[in-house]
């Protein structure tokens, strides 16, 4: 069963599923497709073998046609079984939508962001790496401004910043969040 802090996380980007290509371009430099369109998509990524995968959050951009999509999945430990599962979540994904797909890490510890940064070996001539957002990847929101434009990123901001040397900047940023911007 996911952990509270599991599902907190996945709600950041269910709340404003624009923050899955923000930080695909903006913390790991990604160069996306064109696209007109975010949106949420099943994260089942069940085939009809009697094995089941399924994703925490599946983020789709869309050009008249899905464009890329993109498997949002929240790591907050090393799971050695994810190097096995996450090949079948992009591949499934891409099959499914006829686009191309990739695997978004996000995980509050820069420890378990390495593990997951590591290539997937699928065999000769083949090999998949994840995207991963770390805390060191997190922008820093330490502008209240920034943070009522944008309250899911400031919320990761205040996970990965606020123990360290920006975190009376990002806290006076996060705290000045109204409270119903969190919870619309």
């Amino acid at each position: 069963m996911p952990s509270l802090s599991h599902e907190a996380l996945l709600l950041l980007f269910r709340n404003r599923p624009e923050l899955a290509p923000e930080l695909l371009r903006d913390a790991l430099h990604v160069r996306l497709p064109a696209y007109s369109e975010v949106r949420l998509e099943s994260a089942d990524l069940t085939e009809v073998a009697p094995t089941e995968y399924r994703a925490d959050l599946v983020v789709l951009l869309v050009d008249g046609t899905p464009v890329l999509g993109i498997v949002v999945e929240v790591q907050l430990q090393r799971d050695d079984r994810k190097r096995y599962t996450w090949p079948v979540y992009v591949t499934g994904l891409r099959a499914r939508l006829a686009c191309p797909a990739c695997v978004l890490v996000i995980t509050p510890s820069e420890a378990v962001a390495e593990w997951c940064r590591g290539a997937i070996d699928l065999g000769p001539g083949g090999a998949m790496t994840p995207l991963v957002v770390g805390p060191a990847a997190v922008p820093v929101v330490d502008d209240v401004g920034v943070a009522e434009r944008a309250p899911e990123l400031a919320v990761l901001s205040v996970l990965a910043h606020g123990q360290g040397d920006d975190a009376v900047h990002v806290g006076h940023a996060g705290v000045g969040l109204r409270v119903e911007l969190l919870v619309a």
